[in-house]
């Protein structure tokens, strides 16, 4: 199931409550409406048939009926029957009211038509000098309901499209609101893509809680920033003081293996010295080079080179330092491929690679190497068929100071080699990507891209 966005559920969330309010708005309204038109089209026929009375007179037998009686108000319907035999007498009747209703004194009738429904009021009324008379009022009970409904109808239209406006603008009101968080959030991607700390999000002041949240991340930039400034300096500063002993020391190896008056035993113990220092030799020099990337001062400078003669001569010299572990280096690589490349950058990357698979080998065991030109991209391979790595270490393997088994290995190997492999596929505008079985060896396969026929 897709993941919504925060913005995108509180709008949701904002649009399901207002809808559920909408729907019980109308229910409470076509409810409390109903009741409350009929009731008041009831009162205002009963107070009509009472006002009427004052409009009705009666002298010697006869009934006088003044000129309001006839007036059509509020759409009552008023008329005047004999109270002995039921004879209508003065008054009008509606069209479409043919029913002959039983006369209720001071009752309410509801009487259904053909077309239409009709409340019917009759009081009974004496009129000094006639009689009993009865007067009756008669109103529709359709139109009553009809005009409620045109209110309903109106009411459907206009509160479904408050209850829209009011979640476009809160869909509006909180995409604003959120516009720090998604500043904050490209601002960690873009630290993330070049691997930068001296970006900050740089909101300005606000009172809210994001305000201050922004601002707590750009401090955490600072100091994370002036931590790792002072751990590259470090770095850097302890690489630059231990070359001149480590050099002394590789010197002073150097004097004592020319002195003829050494033992067997004195000799082996200062070939051990000596390759130490040159593992620690070259340990100082990966250091420095990865220090020098991680501050943007390493100088790369590619030109274009035949990397295909380049891969040869190097597995010529590695081959050389391989029989030692009676490992066999073969080859595959095809001809005439022109890269641009930095070359001592490139020679290192492949002596990493070539030397990685031979510590990690077996004794008798086979590495072989390719360059392969495809899709655009020089395909660097090194597979051996060594210890193998780990499924559960293959993800760790470019980190600085890992090493997958170093127990398995012969020891020359610093955890760094791999690490700056990558950054150097990286400076190319490559990539390098491993495969390994535990116990069946491993291959890397680094891609660089080449130069485009235009150019």
């Amino acid at each position: 199931m897709k993941r919504w966005s925060a913005k995108t559920k509180l709008t949701l969330l904002y649009a399901a409550f207002m809808v559920l309010l909408t729907c019980a708005a109308l229910a409470i309204l076509f409810s409390l409406s109903n009741q409350e038109i009929l009731s008041s089209v009831q009162s205002k026929l009963r107070e009509q048939v009472e006002e009427s009375l004052e409009d009705i007179e009666g002298s010697e037998g006869n009934l006088k009926i003044d000129s309001d009686f006839y007036t059509l108000e509020e759409g009552v319907y008023l008329s005047v029957y004999d109270g002995q035999d039921g004879e209508f007498l003065y008054g009008m009747i509606p069209a479409g009211f043919d029913a002959q209703a039983d006369f209720m004194p001071d009752g309410l009738q509801t009487i259904k038509g053909r077309n239409e429904s009709w409340y019917v009021f009759d009081l009974s009324f004496r009129a000094d000098g006639y009689g009993e008379v009865y007067v009756r009022g008669i109103t529709s009970v359709t139109r009553a309901e009809n005009s409620m409904r045109v209110t309903l109808r109106f009411a459907l239209i206009l509160l479904p499209l408050l209850a829209a406006i009011t979640i476009i603008t809160c869909y509006r009101f909180i995409r604003r609101a959120f516009l720090p968080v998604k500043k904050m959030t490209e601002t960690v991607q873009k630290i993330q893509r070049e691997r930068s700390l001296s970006m900050r999000v740089g909101l300005p002041e606000g009172k809210d809680e994001i305000y201050y949240l922004a601002a707590t991340f750009d401090n955490m930039l600072e100091d994370l920033e002036e931590s790792f400034h002072r751990e590259r300096q470090f770095t850097s500063d302890v690489s630059h003081e231990l070359r001149t002993p480590v050099t002394v020391i590789l010197m002073q190896c150097e004097e004592i293996l020319q002195d003829p008056a050494l033992s067997e035993e004195q000799r082996r113990q200062t070939e051990v010295i000596k390759k130490k220092a040159e593992e620690i030799s070259s340990m100082i020099s990966q250091l420095l080079l990865l220090s020098r990337a991680d501050q943007g001062r390493q100088v790369i400078q590619k030109e274009l080179l035949d990397i295909s003669e380049l891969t040869e001569m190097i597995v010529e010299e590695q081959t050389i330092l391989a029989r030692e572990k009676e490992i066999m280096i073969t080859e595959t690589i095809e001809e005439g491929i022109y890269a641009a490349v930095d070359e001592s950058l490139y020679i290192r990357l492949l002596v990493n690679l070539i030397s990685n698979s031979i510590s990690y080998g077996k004794r008798g065991g086979h590495t072989e190497v390719s360059l392969q030109q495809k899709d655009g991209a020089a395909v660097l391979q090194v597979k051996d068929d060594g210890i193998g790595i780990s499924k559960e270490d293959l993800p760790h393997i470019w980190d600085r100071f890992f090493r997958a088994d170093s127990a398995r290995s012969d020891g020359s190997h610093s955890g760094l080699g791999l690490s700056m492999v990558k950054w150097i596929a990286k400076e190319h505008g490559g990539d390098i990507e491993a495969e390994s079985v535990l116990g069946e060896g491993s291959r890397f396969i680094c891609r660089i891209p080449l130069p485009s026929k235009e150019n």
